[in-house]
């Protein structure tokens, strides 16, 4: 069990993906325009049919900037508050040593603040223009050049892995990957980096793969434990999915033109696998259409209330784990373009974090 800052008994290690593209940077403003940050997309959103939530905007924080320490410092107070451990930052390593939107996660690591534990997650996928209706505009390529390049960006992590706020399980730094079933050799790359971590003095790692399942059709990869993962994480939008729904999706999206509409589930946590080595994630909400307009995927009547029951139901799959081991996925932190949020926005106020809370104690 963990404690919160509020003296509370946490039953599970509460850990936020946390995107780091609130920052102007070159590639971006080619591709999409000056001073283009995640901002750009949550600002600009409209309501596409009646009863649409949009656009959402932030409280408490405001539309921040990730180069100001003092931002930084503000989510680390507000996620300690509200009982989440740790941030998974998305990490982008392409091959090559090519990166981008390193710069948030560099300033913390050299600074030593915030507080707030950490991990990387790494998005090993490739950019392409894909919301913006271009699918086969290719902007970065994720390319895997083999064992060198292997070592070279577990090189890169090192002092992260080494860093005291690091979010470990049993002395080993988490790592998550994205899409493992991308690796060329998924099995290997588990190998490889586990040698290189005893290499490097570490007890090993805790890799984490995720099982990618949008609306229950089937999950990407489903080899995790064979191939060695300590974990896999089942991500699942909470969208209920039943005939009925289904069949008004369709109807209201053939009479509006596009996005998909599902209601939001309280009950989605039933639909994770039930075995030892599948670990839960929940979501607060989901609206991409900011990034995707009318090609986008809407929850409809998402609450902080549904939301509490499914982080509770979670925490009970949970409940039977070795305590370093009962790790809660939640997406996200801040994914205000995907209408996945925890932060405070102009609506809802600090409800999302507080169902957290309740749900987690």
């Amino acid at each position: 069990m963990t404690t919160g800052t509020s003296g509370e008994e946490l039953r599970a290690r509460a850990i936020a993906f946390y995107l780091p593209q609130f920052f102007p940077i070159p590639e971006n403003d080619q591709w999409w325009g000056p001073g283009f940050t995640e901002w750009t997309n949550t600002a600009r959103a409209r309501r596409l049919f009646p009863g649409h939530v949009q656009p959402t905007l932030p409280a408490d924080l405001g539309f921040y900037d990730l180069r100001v320490p003092e931002t930084r410092q503000a989510q680390s107070d507000l996620a300690r508050q509200y009982g989440v451990e740790a941030f998974a930052y998305w990490h982008y390593w392409f091959g090559g040593g090519e990166r981008i939107l390193e710069r948030p996660f560099r300033e913390v690591l050299e600074r030593g603040e915030p507080e707030v534990s950490f991990c990387l997650a790494w998005a090993n996928q490739t950019w392409t223009g894909a919301w913006h209706g271009a699918h086969d505009k290719i902007l970065k390529q994720q390319t895997y050049p083999g064992a060198e390049d292997d070592a070279a960006h577990f090189a890169t992590l090192l002092p992260a892995f080494r860093d005291a706020r690091y979010l470990r399980v049993d002395g080993r730094p988490v790592f998550y990957v994205f899409r493992p079933e991308e690796l060329p050799e998924p099995a290997a790359f588990v190998d490889r980096w586990q040698r290189m971590a005893r290499e490097a003095g570490l007890e090993g790692l805790y890799l984490v793969a995720e099982m990618s399942d949008l609306l229950g059709r089937g999950a990407r990869y489903t080899n995790g434990d064979a191939d060695g993962f300590d974990a896999s994480v089942y991500m699942r939008i909470p969208a209920r999915v039943d005939r009925w729904s289904t069949l008004r999706m369709r109807a209201v999206r053939k009479s509006l033109g596009g996005p998909e509409i599902w209601p939001y589930s309280d009950a989605i946590v039933d639909e994770i696998p039930d075995a030892a080595h599948v670990q839960p994630c929940v979501y607060p909400n989901w609206d991409n259409s900011p990034r995707a307009g009318r090609r986008g995927l809407v929850l409809q009547d998402a609450t902080p209330e549904k939301f509490e029951r499914n982080v509770r139901d979670a925490v009970e799959r949970l409940a039977d784990r070795a305590p370093q081991e009962r790790l809660l996925w939640v997406k996200s932190w801040n994914e205000w373009a995907e209408g996945n949020h925890l932060e405070p926005d102009l609506r809802h106020g600090h409800r999302w974090l507080e169902a957290l809370q309740r749900g987690l104690t």
